[in-house]
């Protein structure tokens, strides 16, 4: 029997907005505050996945400058109607204290891979939006509704409006259509039509341990919605010892042969620290129909599993990716991200010097603007990421690298600058919660070195950096260092038990440049590798 394993897309890839046209399977998830804006993943089978397409890749699409880490996209929903693909989504503005500036947008394309329109502006009442189309033709937005109130559930229900594709806007009333269960925190709704009902499933308990999935039905689209009698029918809230936990969050697909699947969102924590250092992945789930209408578990029971039957479909895998990108194309791997605003020459260039990639220092890595760093997800616990720079910087405030990022607050940096003392030298700088650090005694000099090859070894919990002159032969440098710091779990503090920062994005790797003195020194990387150690 062919089995899939989960997650099925690893890493931070959360919110999953699963979608089947004709023999392709599509996954969007969130990105957060990395551009470009959602991506999509495909598979023809449900086992093997690749990353195809992020659609919002222009400034006039996406603009985040000035969003907060962990603003920017949360929960989009990809559907399928009419010839064209459509794409909902949050652009999250603010998302501390009692207020959340959510704005709604959709985009749509007559292909996966593009050309995406210019977005639509929806609404701002909530987050996590989702259109559904009826089969009248009529096409619905949800979205869970924030209410800043004092003393009222935050989480106020699942708003429900027309959308009219003609005029590009909602219309008529807007309908509260379901307030949630007793756990709370009601977000994520997705809605289904079968067999004469409609289905609303949705998110509660929140995005943490005690996640759940949960299902509610009714025969109008406008409720009564009756809630399933064995809520949640997903969750690991109380099952502790299970590899995936904080499930929650699903779609549901129906594949070619009439077997059904959630998507769902789950994390694997370290087992010392209960931290999930990958952030929050994607993972399935074979669903049934019970003789009484409603979804439950295939094999029964409520917990996610790691191996679970795959549908009867012929296997479809994908070239392996290549581990190094030599900067020698037109264009960075796929992979690769930045923060908050698109790559473009005036700070990343791939022809001023053929076979480099180019980065012009600009802000620190406390800023919410223009940060020059270039970045890739940690999809595994065990992985290795390298890389050569040739940079000459003038002054201390002139910095290039390798790092280890979460976010602003969060991240391990090691990078070339240069001291008054010892010349061009290789520093380590560390943030845990913004208490900053520099774990070295003392830089070590690298004066007349043209390159230096950076290295970061990761295994689970530790991290060591690395350099070396001719790349073959390695000198560790610092020490080992605490890798769970680079999590969702790490950058949630409060203060007096009121919530003050959170987090929902995942370790990334990459490079970058500063210079603190405006005077936007360059930096060239020869080669970026990422390898997975198992």
């Amino acid at each position: 029997m062919k089995t899939i394993r989960n997650p099925v897309l690893r890493g931070f890839n959360p919110d999953p907005s699963i979608l089947r046209v004709g023999d392709d399977y599509y996954i969007a998830t969130s990105t957060f505050e990395w551009f470009p804006g959602v991506q999509i993943h495909h598979s023809r089978d449900l086992r093997h996945w690749r990353l195809v397409a992020r659609p919002l890749d222009r400034r006039s699409q996406l603009d985040m400058l000035g969003n907060p880490d962990s603003g920017g996209i949360w929960a989009p929903c990809l559907s399928y109607a009419d010839g064209l693909f459509y794409l909902v989504f949050t652009d999250v503005k603010s998302h501390i204290g009692p207020f959340k500036d959510t704005h709604n947008y959709l985009v749509t394309a007559p292909s996966i891979e593009g050309p995406w329109s210019e977005p639509v502006y929806l609404n701002s009442s909530g987050f996590d939006p989702s259109l559904f189309h009826d089969d009248d033709g009529r096409k619905w937005l949800v979205n869970m509704i924030w209410d800043h109130r004092k003393g009222r559930n935050k989480f106020g229900g699942i708003a429900l409006q027309e959308y009219d594709p003609v005029e590009k806007r909602l219309v008529g009333p807007i309908r509260n259509i379901f307030r949630g269960t007793e756990l709370g925190l009601t977000e994520g709704p997705h809605i289904y039509k079968r067999n004469g009902w409609y289905y609303l499933v949705t998110a509660e308990g929140g995005t943490r341990y005690n996640h759940a999935v949960t299902v509610a039905r009714s025969r109008s689209l406008f409720g009564p919605y009756e809630v399933h009698p064995d809520n949640p029918v997903l969750t690991a809230a109380d099952k502790p010892d299970l590899e995936l936990q904080r499930a929650g969050h699903a779609s549901l697909v129906e594949t070619q042969t009439g077997e059904w699947y959630f998507a769902y969102l789950c994390g694997r924590p370290l087992k010392s620290s209960r931290r999930c250092i990958l952030g929050r992945e994607t993972a399935l789930i074979p669903v049934e129909w019970s003789e009484d209408g409603w979804p439950r578990l295939a094999g029964g029971g409520n917990g996610p599993r790691t191996i679970v039957p795959a549908p009867d479909l012929p296997d479809h895998p994908f070239p392996p990716e290549p581990e190094t990108d030599h900067f020698d194309g037109g264009r960075i791997s796929i992979h690769f991200q930045t923060l908050r605003e698109p790559l473009d020459e005036s700070w990343a260039s791939l022809t001023a010097r053929p076979g480099y990639l180019r980065l012009k220092g600009r802000e620190s890595l406390s800023s919410h603007h223009r940060q020059s760093l270039v970045a890739r997800r940690q999809q595994a616990f065990a992985v290795e990421a390298e890389t050569a720079v040739e940079f000459e910087p003038d002054t201390f405030q002139q910095l290039a690298g390798l790092i280890h990022y979460y976010n602003t607050r969060n991240y391990y940096y090691l990078y070339v600058s240069r001291d008054e003392e010892l010349g061009k030298c290789l520093n380590i700088m560390c943030s845990d919660r913004g208490l900053y650090d520099e774990p070295l005694e003392r830089p070590v000099s690298i004066e007349g070195w043209d390159r230096v090859h950076l290295k970061a070894s990761i295994d689970h919990e530790r991290l060591q950096f690395y350099y070396s002159r001719d790349g073959r032969e390695w000198t560790p440098i610092g020490p080992v260092l605490d890798a769970s710091v680079i999590s969702d779990e790490n950058a949630e503090a409060r203060l007096e038990g009121r919530l003050i920062d959170q987090g929902f994005t995942g370790a990334f790797l990459g490079i970058c440049v500063q210079d603190l003195s405006g005077q936007g020194k360059c930096a060239d990387f020869d080669y970026f590798t990422y390898r997975e150690l198992g």
